[in-house]
């Protein structure tokens, strides 16, 4: 979904008399969808259109509110017009107090087109508000100048809270600690920590003497500074308040979803609440849209898969199913092949369990066993709706796979995933749930085994001759790699010393063309069908890590740990 203040602005532009405004209508759909894959403003994203200057929609932007833009190079603000508001206020609102004319503030806005923060901000400083307009790039940088932020460190806090719990004794409730100063700051730091830091998880674990929170980065945890463990409870407590969990339910599972803002930008969190021997270990999973690119282009696979992947996803049916471990990116693989295939001729409804990220233009159902929506009744729903292409979020059983494949065989185009360790194993699977062999062979349209693999850091990479133990692990000889450098990362500032950068998706696509059919109608064995799709060009999930490392993209432990 579009926040508030980008939606204003493409609303404003495209009613502008004149060429520029019946551009932004014409292009309204691709400026929307750029907006949400990119996380960049309408404001930047027009500018890149080249419709209108960034001076030019400002200037637009003023005469529609009926006020001025302000230039903070022409002038200093008064000190007693700063102390008007405080800190967070004007960090949280992101506003900067221009003039005060004793009835109501001119104010500098991040987004001046908010009119609902501009509300709840009336009611806090007791005066009307003006909205002032300055340029994006200058209003960060005011804001700093005259507001700045000390930024606590998740060790601070643990400094902070190890001394008062030196100095209180305290019989408070849980929810009441949970609700004092220090341990909502505690939160909310390590929560914008774990952002900051691009985690895909943070993991908060009580063990009988110690509470440890652990990120997830690249797919690899991170412990960080240990609070008091008398603090587990509390800490916990906050979390699921914040959740919208009970926080007196501590003998069952419970799940939750938390959305908050980050430098401006939206962040879902979802909470998973495991009750343990010794307190309740929470998990909550990092929704962030700006830190995933939702494009099959930015996930790292090789041209030529990609080519044939496309060529699967255009299909008018069949089923493509994306198979390996938890955490191996199916789900982000799987969004990037709608997110192209997502044109306004097409109806897509996808089952999910959870949905993960709202994408424009799909009609997503969240699976919720306890009231009875399953994969097996969204699916059934779903034939009903007159759709050209399906999602299921996962086969899981018999009935799921039945249908899956009804629905393939007349008309319509399916994505799921499967949990198997490579694609020729995912035929054995399907057989293994109960499916007739001769369905699977009609119906497959191709099987993509992921996953995902470390990249080394850019900024220390560091090139060695392969020695003698890096071949063995491989199953290299010489001979094969020579005049072929390997690489490794020293470990930096930029990668917090890990010597890895962000991650990229091993595959091996598996086409099902007439031969492998009848190979699947005969029931043979995964092994068999792996060598026969190989001969027809599937690379393994290990040649492909072993074409990453020859690229210097990732290490040989990356590629032995995945493969």
């Amino acid at each position: 979904m579009l926040d508030i203040e980008s939606s204003a602005l493409i609303d404003l532009l495209r009613n502008v008399p004149g060429n520029g405004g019946a551009q932004v209508s014409s292009h309204i759909k691709e400026i929307e969808e750029e907006c949400e894959s990119s996380g960049k403003s309408a404001l930047d994203v027009i500018e890149n259109f080249g419709i209108f200057t960034k001076p030019e929609m400002l200037q637009i932007m003023a005469d529609s509110l009926g006020t001025y833009i302000w230039n903070p190079k022409s002038q200093d603000l008064p000190r007693e017009i700063i102390k008007s508001i405080d800190v967070d206020t004007a960090r949280t609102y992101g506003v900067i107090p221009v003039e005060d004319d004793g009835t109501a503030v001119y104010m500098a806005m991040r987004r001046p087109l908010d009119f609902q923060s501009q509300e709840s901000l009336r009611f806090i400083i007791g005066k009307n508000i003006l909205p002032v307009i300055c340029d994006p790039d200058q209003f960060a940088s005011e804001l700093d100048r005259y507001y700045p932020e000390k930024e606590d460190t998740v060790d601070d806090i643990v400094a902070e809270l190890g001394v008062m719990e030196e100095e209180e004794e305290d019989d408070s409730s849980d929810e009441e600690r949970a609700n004092e100063m220090p341990i909502i700051k505690f939160v909310d730091v390590v929560i914008h920590q774990a952002i900051k830091d691009k985690a895909s998880d943070i993991h908060f674990e009580p063990f009988e003497k110690n509470f440890r929170i652990r990120y997830r980065v690249d797919g690899a945890l991170y412990e960080m500074p240990e609070p008091p463990r008398s603090l587990a409870i509390p800490v916990i407590s906050r979390i699921k308040i914040i959740s919208g969990l009970n926080i007196s339910e501590r003998r069952r599972p419970q799940d939750g979803r938390i959305q908050l803002k980050y430098n401006g930008r939206p962040v879902d969190l979802r909470v998973s609440c495991l009750p343990t021997s010794h307190g309740e270990s929470v998990v909550l999973r990092v929704l962030d849209r700006t830190v995933v690119n939702l494009q099959l282009d930015s996930l790292g696979i090789g041209e030529d898969v990609l080519a044939k992947l496309r060529e699967i996803i255009n299909l008018p049916n069949g089923i493509l199913l994306v198979t390996g471990p938890t955490g191996s990116g199916k789900t982000t693989t799987l969004y990037s092949a709608l997110s192209e295939i997502n044109k306004i001729e097409d109806k897509i409804l996808t089952a999910e369990d959870p949905v993960e990220y709202d994408i424009d233009g799909l009609i997503q159902c969240p699976i919720n066993d306890a009231v009875g929506m399953t994969f097996q009744k969204a699916l059934r729903a779903f034939l009903r709706q007159d759709p050209d292409r399906i999602l299921v979020g996962e086969i899981r059983d018999f009935e799921t796979a039945q249908i899956a494949i009804e629905a393939s065989l007349t008309g319509h185009f399916v994505f799921s995933t499967l949990h198997t360790n490579d694609a020729a194993s995912t035929i054995t699977r399907l057989m293994d749930m109960g499916v007739e062999p001769f369905l699977i062979a009609s119906s497959l349209a191709g099987v993509l085994g992921q996953r995902l693999i470390r990249r080394v850091c850019p900024q220390c990479k560091t090139f060695y001759t392969p020695t003698d133990e890096d071949l063995d692990k491989l199953n290299l000889e010489r001979a094969q790699v020579e005049n072929i450098q390997f690489c490794y990362g020293r470990g930096c500032e930029i990668c917090s010393n890990t010597g890895y950068k962000g991650r990229k998706a091993l595959t091996e696509l598996m086409v099902i063309n007439d031969e492998l059919r009848e190979m699947i109608a005969a029931s043979t064995p995964a092994n068999i069908l792996g060598a026969k799709a190989a001969e027809y060009g599937m690379r393994t999930l290990r040649e492909d890590g072993l074409l990453a490392i020859f690229n210097g993209e990732t290490t040989v432990d990356e590629v032995v740990r995945y493969t």
